[in-house]
This record gives C-alpha cells, sequence and structure tokens, in this order.
C-alpha cells in the first residue's frame, strides 16, 4: 500500500489567483509559508522558512480565491507532487 497526504498550515505568501481551464472549471494557485523554530548546537534561536507552491481544482478553488488573501493563515490538506 501507497500513501501521499500531506497536512500543511502556514501564511500565505500573495494572494490567490483563480483561473479556468478549458473545460470551464476553477483552478486556483497561491504559495504558503511554514517556519520552524530551533535552537542551535550554540545555543542561539535558529529559524527556517519553506515555501509551498497550493494548486486547487473545482468548487473549493472558487472558494479559496474568494475567501483567502496574503498574510492569512490557512490549512491545507491534500497529495504532494514533485
Amino acid at each position: 500500500m501507497y500513501l501521499n497526504k500531506a497536512l500543511i498550515g502556514g501564511n500565505l505568501t500573495r494572494d490567490p489567483e483563480k483561473r479556468a481551464l478549458p473545460n470551464g472549471s476553477a483552478v486556483t494557485n497561491f504559495s504558503l509559508a511554514t517556519t520552524r523554530v530551533w535552537k542551535g548546537a550554540d545555543g542561539q534561536q535558529q529559524e527556517a522558512t519553506d515555501f509551498h507552491n497550493i494548486v486547487v481544482f473545482g468548487r473549493p478553488a472558487e472558494t479559496s480565491a474568494m475567501y483567502l488573501k496574503k498574510g492569512q493563515f490557512a490549512m491545507v490538506e491534500g497529495r504532494i507532487q514533485t
């Protein structure tokens, strides 16, 4: 059995961009930033930020384009594609 499931919570780095596919269904793109903080070997606080490009299709694409704005926190569940 194979599993490809991701749960990402972070802040939007830009406003969502909504488009339409040739068949008429909606697709929305936005990106999330997640930051982790830890203490290094020298005791100093360090942080690293990862950026995740998100693509949403169909009715959820329309809803996310309508309600999400830059800087807002959002939680996304889906699969990772590289």
